[in-house]
């Protein structure tokens, strides 16, 4: 995902009086439709339910082989859809038919409504290499086969961020081109338009333009895709943009959209409020593997559904969240009056006990539709303390005090946010943490006020290389990680877990390894009081 800082946010104009008249609902004789279709600025599904997305990008065309699992996690966190990168072949390995329909069809086993997008057009006429919307639509032609038929679960996302900053003027032309060249081929789907400007709008170009290229879907079944990033930092111009078009009847969703950026700090907080109270439809960006100095927006680490990060943390299960708010496509089932709560898990047990941590795995939980996540939660007495979330069956708790004594319990949440009575408890007591093992970390300082960068080097003072390493630590105050290098970081509460990237796997015995934080902070900065090795206590330096 490449993003360019936009060059002016602008002030939103007022509307000219020829931009709000009221678009033309759905096709006349809706008995046309066998999929998605737009009625009265909705997206309804092929039962002609309301359809609000609740979903995820994925990175498809450059991690293939995570697809199917991703896929699966989605749906156990609660998601309703996937909008999938997929490549033209101009910029990336491109994704032949076969791929597609393959992909559809894992959609499809999930119960996820397939949004997908060509990813080659990502800032056309400024960003090198990229392709016009018209190149979108040939590879949409020659794929046709692959789409073709599956109306009921798949939009199609013409291109991703056609415009950059340059030439986005040309937007309206060429996105009403792109439409009326499908539609002339025979696509019956419901169409998704991204903005110009890398998706962002700042020129409220899509925003005014948005009635004319509606009206010029001879099937009036076209969606606008709005991407949240810096220009929406505060809820005021969330509530503005989203608003011009539910005001005017025409059907908008948040296509993509992060909890930060490089071009300002997105309000994902109004984002996803917003989107609730309009019942607006949101993507939130990415399941995994960013890189660019971007790997922040990653909501898993690892493509590893058990170590959310976050961010991930926060969309999945924050409030206004995919879990709470998502709703299965009717087409599968889903009817939106999920009442039923889950069983409750099965008793859990405890393993891999250290001075800090524990790993606590439990029997599934089973329930009507389905189950998306599960809550771990600490136990003293009558009183109950939130520990950490996961969608799987197995939680890897940090932050503990050594040689002290706890007790955990599980609860399992369902799509609808239903939640199952408690499991039993299990109870563990960590191990004694004073001694400290082979390691020692110098933790340095690069302290500008409201950010700072943290060098940390771990020393191996023991005789045998370590090979694999996690380091664990809590910073001493009001501070968020942004990014990392050198190691691959995520951050729980005040808890933060670094591990090593390829290139810096092994610590040779007497050597060390380097690795670099990026944070801000609302306070004072300090070193952290103690680090951990693989579970192990290291020396302070």
């Amino acid at each position: 995902m490449n993003r360019k800082l936009a060059t002016a946010t602008g002030a939103l104009l007022a509307l000219a009086a020829a931009t709000l008249t009221a678009p033309a609902t759905a096709h006349a004789d809706d008995a046309t439709f066998t999929g998605f279709r737009v009625a009265d600025g909705r997206l309804l599904d092929a039962t002609g339910q309301d359809f609000v997305l609740r979903g995820v990008n994925h990175a498809h065309t450059w991690y293939p082989a995570t697809t199917p699992r991703a896929l699966a996690d989605l749906k156990q966190l609660g998601a309703n859809s996937a909008r999938i990168v997929l490549s033209t072949g101009d910029r990336w390995t491109r994704n032949g038919a076969a791929d597609v329909a393959a992909v559809v069809g894992q959609c499809k086993a999930n119960k996820l409504v397939c949004v997908l997008e060509a990813h080659d057009t990502t800032g056309y006429g400024e960003q090198s290499g990229a392709v016009s919307l018209a190149a979108a639509v040939d590879y949409w032609l020659e794929i046709a086969n692959a789409v073709k038929g599956q109306e009921k679960y798949v939009v199609i996302n013409l291109g991703n961020e056609p415009h950059g900053n340059t030439g986005y003027t040309a937007w309206t032309r060429d996105t009403k081109d792109a439409i009326g060249r499908l539609r002339a081929a025979g696509f019956d789907h419901t169409l998704m338009v991204d903005a110009p400007n890398w998706g962002q709008d700042w020129s409220n170009t899509m925003r005014d333009h948005a009635p004319e290229v509606f009206a010029a879907d001879p099937d009036r079944n076209t969606v606008f895709s709005i991407h949240m990033y810096g220009v929406y930092d505060t809820a005021a111009e969330v509530r503005s943009y989203l608003d011009s078009f539910v005001s005017r009847g025409l059907p908008v969703v948040v296509g993509e959209f992060g909890h930060d950026h490089s071009d300002g700090n997105p309000d994902e907080d109004a984002i996803m409020a917003t989107a609730r109270q309009l019942g607006v439809g949101y993507l939130g960006w990415s399941w995994s593997g960013n890189g660019g100095g971007v790997e922040y927006l990653d909501l898993a680490t690892g493509f590893d559904a058990s170590r959310l990060t976050p961010w991930g943390q926060r969309l999945f299960h924050g409030t206004d969240g995919i879990r709470e708010t998502s709703r299965e496509a009717g087409v599968y089932g889903g009817t939106g009056g999920d009442t039923q709560a889950p069983t409750a898990p099965g008793a859990p047990t405890a393993s891999d006990i250290t001075a800090t941590g524990a790993r606590l795995t439990w029997p599934a939980a089973t329930d009507d539709t389905a189950v998306t996540g599960y809550d771990v939660v600490r136990v003293d007495g009558a009183t109950e303390s939130p520990v950490t979330t996961t969608a799987t069956t197995g939680a890897t708790l940090t932050g503990l005090t050594p040689a002290t004594a706890y007790t955990f319990a599980v609860y399992a949440r369902d799509a609808a946010g239903n939640r199952s009575a408690r499991s039993a408890t299990v109870a563990v007591t960590t191990s004694d943490g004073q001694a400290a093992g082979s390691c020692a970390v110098h933790y340095r300082l690069e302290d500008w006020g409201s950010g700072f960068n943290a060098h940390v080097t771990i020393r191996n003072t023991g005789s045998a290389p370590v090979t694999g390493w996690r380091l664990d630590f809590a910073f001493p105050g009001g501070q968020t990680l942004h990014s990392a290098w050198n190691a691959k970081a995520v951050q729980e509460g005040n808890q933060v877990r670094a591990t090593h990237e390829p290139w810096t796997e092994t610590i040779p015995a007497g050597g060390t390894v380097s690795f670099g934080l990026s944070a801000s902070s609302t306070g004072g900065n300090g070193v952290p009081a103690a680090f951990t090795l693989n579970g192990e206590p290291c020396t302070k330096e």
